[in-house]
């Protein structure tokens, strides 16, 4: 998984059979999975989301964010008999990895296995996190109001990019058309935050260079090579301090809000979205330099 070499290659290298490598590369990534996701990959409790949110805020300065969600296509050979059910948008076949990322480069849930060829929205609904999320099974903190106001109290986010269907606890950006100052500012706010996955996805194909090019394993056993790569790059993320500098990066209203209201899908999120950017250009909420800056462009 470090080197990214061939079992032909390794086969030569520690003189054992192609098979017998396989195998050991099959069991250690299964048994690394089974035995250690649970320390290094457990699920968030409400303690947990409120850490996350608190180094959001820090480092993006996007109070309420929990994480971002995106998803990566990991380059496979084409498996005999799929016909296109792997073949993405990107010309080539592959196997997604659904993750959503902390302020600190951590994955926080994952969901591996999902054809090349679906779109990141529905790899996302069809997951075990994304039914969560649409479903408020999260065990997400309770609203609360966003800093230096009295109100209204506002749900705890995730963010992704524009694929994803937007709820009351997963907001995106607003489309590029017809942007005004205060939905621009969003956008630049939401995408300092989004980026943390993107950096992530970076992080683990730089370390592990098994994702460096196409791997030659049946999609289940790919499978287990991304789940203990996932691990791993926690792992190494939480006990190697010099990897928080591995990208150089430095990081009011009377609305009522009902998550509950009935409606067309995403309706809560457009109403969070609004108030977000509301408060994004408001004195509480505003960093000046940025406001000044895209002000400034138009």
């Amino acid at each position: 998984m470090a080197t990214g070499d061939s079992f032909t290659s390794l086969h030569y290298h520690f003189r054992l059979g192609i098979s017998t490598i396989s195998t050991i590369v099959k069991d250690t990534c299964k048994v690394l999975w089974e035995e250690l996701h649970e320390e290094f990959i457990p699920t968030p409790n409400r303690d947990k989301w409120l850490e996350i949110e608190n180094k959001f805020n820090e480092v993006c300065q996007f109070p309420h964010c929990i994480g971002a969600v995106d998803g990566k296509h990991i380059r496979i050979i084409k498996p005999p008999g799929t016909g296109s059910e792997f073949f993405n948008y990107k010309k080539y076949f592959s196997i997604v990895l659904m993750a959503i990322a902390d302020a600190q480069y951590r994955f926080v849930a994952v969901d591996v296995g999902a054809y090349g060829r679906t779109n990141d929205s529905m790899v996302f609904k069809n997951s075990f996190m994304g039914r969560r999320v649409y479903n408020h099974d999260f065990d997400f903190p309770p609203p609360q109001p966003l800093p230096g106001t009295d109100g209204p109290p506002m749900p705890y986010v995730l963010v992704g990019d524009e694929a994803f269907k937007m709820s009351g606890n997963l907001i995106k950006p607003y489309s590029s058309r017809g942007l005004d100052a205060s939905r621009r500012i969003f956008n630049y706010r939401l995408t300092r935050a989004r980026r943390m996955v993107e950096c992530a996805f970076g992080i683990l194909s730089s370390k592990w260079r098994v994702f460096q090019s196409s791997i030659q394993m049946k999609p289940d056993n790919v499978t287990l090579v991304i789940q203990a790569c996932v691990m791993l790059h926690n792992f190494t993320r939480i006990h190697d301090a010099s990897t928080d500098s591995d990208l150089g990066l430095n990081m009011t209203s009377s609305v009522s809000l009902d998550l509950s209201r009935p409606g067309r899908p995403g309706t809560a999120g457009l109403a969070v979205r609004e108030i977000f950017a509301d408060y994004f250009s408001s004195p509480e909420g505003a960093l000046s330099w940025k406001m000044d800056a895209i002000r400034g462009s138009r």
